[in-house]
């Protein structure tokens, strides 16, 4: 007698994404689409469903504007969720059906007080670890980690407790932003702030299951830099 045997196979678990962009994308540089392509192609998708969250600004009706301006010109399909007039009451089908998330600049805690009213921290997360890639500018850069360095409050650079994707801190715009350096420099050496990584505008840190894996930049000389307590002080390497 031949017994016939039922074999079962999982399909293996998906990738977990970000791209974390200190500056740059559709929104600093229209006319290079560096840095929005590669955020497409690592959906491994040939036309993705990308979705962006204007959220962290008071002025998101053109900021979705621009979004979609150039995001039709590339083969994807793109979408904006307003909080303000969702699409559906069921946002957490809406998010997880994405390839990609793309966050925008603006003001980051103003952004995660939006998120946590609305459950989105908590359906992010579950994106993430379902293989939606998650992408973003700035505030966008910074949300994904434990900790990131705003200046969400006027006048003032604070650090910000993020929603913890990923470990360690993260500063966006490090060569555009008089004060940034010195600041962050004194909270990590202060131990106020946990070392972590920052960005200059144009460079994006690609994270693959919580591990840096690839710098991008748009533009040459654009760097990221890990930065850590060293001998009393702060050192500061480029990386990627």
């Amino acid at each position: 007698m031949v017994t016939s045997i039922a074999l079962w196979y999982s399909d293996p678990m998906p990738l977990k994404q970000i791209i974390a962009m200190g500056g740059g994308g559709f929104s600093m540089e229209p006319e290079n689409p560096t840095l929005d392509l590669y955020v497409l192609k690592q959906t491994g998708k040939t036309r993705p469903k990308i979705c962006f969250f204007p959220h962290a600004t008071d002025d998101a009706v053109r900021y979705v504007r621009n979004f979609f301006e150039a995001f039709t010109k590339f083969d994807c399909r793109p979408a904006s969720l307003s909080l303000f007039n969702p699409p559906t009451s069921d946002l957490e089908s809406f998010v997880l059906e994405q390839d990609a998330i793309y966050v925008g600049g603006g003001n980051t805690k103003s952004m995660i007080a939006l998120w946590r009213e609305w459950g989105l921290d908590r359906i992010l997360r579950k994106a993430y670890r379902r293989g939606v890639v998650l992408a973003g500018i700035s505030a966008g850069a910074i949300c994904w980690f434990e900790q990131g360095l705003t200046d969400s409050y006027p006048g003032e650079f604070r650090r910000l407790d993020c929603i913890g994707l990923l470990l360690g801190s993260c500063t966006p715009h490090w060569d555009g932003e008089a004060g940034r350096q010195k600041v962050l420099r004194r909270l990590i050496k202060s131990g106020e702030m946990l070392p972590g990584i920052a960005l200059d505008n144009y460079a994006a840190a690609h994270y693959v299951d919580g591990e840096l894996v690839r710098v991008v930049r748009s533009r040459p000389g654009a760097r990221a830099f890990r930065l850590e307590v060293s001998g009393g002080g702060v050192r500061s390497r480029v990386i990627g």
